[in-house]
C-alpha cells in the first residue's frame, strides 16, 4: 500500500482502487448497438459501489447521492433518478464486483510478501477454513413485508472461506444458498484453493473421520479439536504427566468407524478448561504441544474477518432483498476487507507489533474521515499515543511445561496405517 508519501492514504486507495477498477473493461464495458446508449458507464456504477462501502455508507441511496450529486473521480455527475441506479444494479449481476475482487487480492498479495508473518514454516501455507450465515435481511424492504419473522426466506444464505492466516487474507470464498447447508458439503471445494502441504486449521464442524484421512491422503496437514465422546485407541505415548498427554492414537476404537491413519493427540489442562487437539502432524519436533495450542487459536482469525465483514463493514444491513444486489454487496465488502487487513498487517510491520494490536475497529472508523493525511504513517508514528496501537485483548495462550528431551520416540516398527470404515452417520 506504500506509494508517494506526500498522498493521503485514502487517496491512494481509491486511487489503486481505480486502476483495479479500469481493469475490468472487458466485462464492464457498455454494450455497442441499437437502442439508446446507457447514461452510466457500467465501471462508474462498480466504482460508486465499492468507494461507498470504503468511506463507510450503507444504502444504494449513497451510491445514486454520490454519482448525482457529487460525482466520483474523473467521471461527471449524472441525471439519473435513484430508481435507475437500482435497475441497473439488478441487471448487473455480481460477476464484474466478483472479478474485481480477485484482482485486488491477486495485487496484495505481491505487496504484503515484506509482512508475512513467520508462522508453521515447515507448511506451504497456513489456513483456516469456516462458514458464517449471512444477517436477515430487513422485512421493511419492499419483497419482504408479507414474510412472516424467522422465516428461511429472511436469510440469504451463507459464506464459505479460506482464510491465510500468515498475510491476513481471503484467499477464496463462495457463496451458499442454503443457509443450513452442513460445513462439510462445501469443504471439497474449499480444498481445490488450498496448497498441498498447508496446514488447515478448522472447528469442530468440519470433524469426519472420512474427511481428515482424505486430507491426510492428498498431502495436506490439519489441526482440530478432538469432538467429546469420540473413542480412540493409544498406540503410543511420547509424554504423559497428570492430565498432560502427547501420544499417537487411531480415531475409533470400533471396527464400524475408524480412520485409515494414525493421528497425533494432545491434551492438557489449564484452570477448569481441558483441551484437546488432534493432528496429523505426528512429529512432536516438528510442532510442540504449545505451538498446536497457539497455532489452533489462531483459527480464531477467521472468525474475526467474518466479523469484519459483518459488523464494521456492515454487512448486516443489505441494501436489497434482491440476490444479486446482496452478492454485489458481499463482493465489495470482501474487497474493501482486504485492504484493511493489509493496512492492519502493514502497520503492525512498520511499527513492530503483533497485528492485533493495531485496531481494526478504529482503523475501519477513522481511516474515511481522517483522509487528508498519510494514515499509515501517523499510526506507526502516533499509534500508540493515540489508542490505535495497543495490546490486543486476544487470550495469550498458556501450556504446561514439557521438555522434549522427556519424550519417548515411537518404536520403529509402528503401524501407521490400517483398513478404514467409515460409519457415514448422518450430519
Amino acid at each position: 500500500m506504500e506509494n508517494e508519501e506526500k498522498n493521503p492514504t485514502l487517496e491512494r486507495i481509491e486511487t489503486f482502487l481505480r486502476t483495479m477498477i479500469e481493469q475490468l473493461e472487458p466485462i464492464g464495458t457498455d454494450p455497442v448497438g441499437r437502442g439508446r446508449p446507457r447514461i452510466l458507464p457500467a465501471l462508474c456504477l462498480w466504482a460508486g459501489v465499492v468507494v461507498c462501502v470504503l468511506r463507510g455508507w450503507n444504502s444504494q441511496l449513497a451510491i445514486w447521492r454520490l454519482l448525482n450529486n457529487k460525482g466520483l473521480w474523473q467521471y461527471p455527475r449524472y441525471g439519473l433518478t435513484d430508481q435507475a441506479i437500482y435497475n441497473r444494479l439488478e441487471k448487473g449481476g455480481d460477476e464484474p464486483l466478483r472479478r474485481l475482487f480477485w484482482l485486488v487480492s491477486a495485487a496484495l498479495q505481491e505487496r504484503l510478501a515484506a509482512y508475512i508473518q513467520p508462522i508453521a514454516m515447515f507448511a506451504s501455507e497456513v489456513v483456516a477454513i469456516d462458514e458464517t450465515t449471512l444477517d436477515q435481511v430487513m422485512r421493511h424492504l419492499p419483497r419482504m413485508r408479507g414474510v412472516a419473522k424467522g422465516d428461511q426466506q429472511l436469510l440469504p444464505g451463507k459464506l464459505a472461506g479460506v482464510f491465510d492466516i500468515r498475510q491476513q487474507q481471503w484467499r477464496y470464498v463462495e457463496h451458499i444458498e442454503n443457509p443450513y447447508e452442513n460445513e462439510k458439503v462445501a469443504a471439497h471445494s474449499l480444498l481445490e484453493h488450498i496448497q498441498r502441504g498447508a496446514l488447515i486449521l478448522m472447528d469442530l464442524g468440519y470433524f469426519s473421520f472420512e474427511w481428515f484421512d482424505q486430507l491426510t491422503s492428498e498431502g495436506y496437514l490439519w489441526l482440530s479439536r478432538l469432538r467429546k465422546k469420540t473413542s480412540y485407541q493409544i498406540v503410543h505415548t511420547f509424554y504423559r504427566q497428570g492430565e498432560t498427554f502427547d501420544g499417537l492414537i487411531w480415531l475409533g476404537a470400533y471396527r464400524a468407524d475408524r480412520t485409515r491413519y494414525v493421528v497425533r493427540l494432545v491434551t492438557f489442562r489449564v484452570g477448569e478448561i481441558y483441551y484437546q487437539y488432534i493432528t496429523n502432524v505426528v512429529h512432536p519436533t516438528q510442532l510442540s504441544l504449545h505451538e498446536i495450542a497457539v497455532l489452533y487459536a489462531r483459527r480464531w482469525d477467521i472468525e474475526m474477518a467474518f466479523k469484519l465483514i459483518k459488523r464494521e463493514l456492515n454487512l448486516h444491513l443489505f441494501w436489497s432483498a434482491k440476490t444479486v444486489v446482496i452478492l454485489q454487496q458481499v463482493w465489495a465488502v470482501l474487497l474493501i476487507s482486504q485492504i484493511l487487513h493489509a493496512l492492519q498487517l502493514e502497520i503492525a510491520g512498520r511499527a513492530g507489533v503483533d497485528p492485533f494490536d493495531v485496531s481494526m475497529t478504529l482503523l475501519v472508523e477513522y481511516l474515511p474521515q481522517w483522509y487528508d493525511v498519510d494514515f499509515i504513517q501517523l499510526m506507526v508514528e502516533q499509534g500508540r499515543e493515540g489508542g490505535f496501537i495497543r495490546p490486543s485483548r486476544r487470550i495469550r495462550i498458556r501450556t504446561p511445561d514439557v521438555d522434549l528431551r522427556d519424550y519417548a520416540s515411537p518404536p520403529p516398527d509402528l503401524v501407521m496405517v490400517r483398513e478404514p470404515r467409515y460409519a457415514h452417520r448422518r450430519c
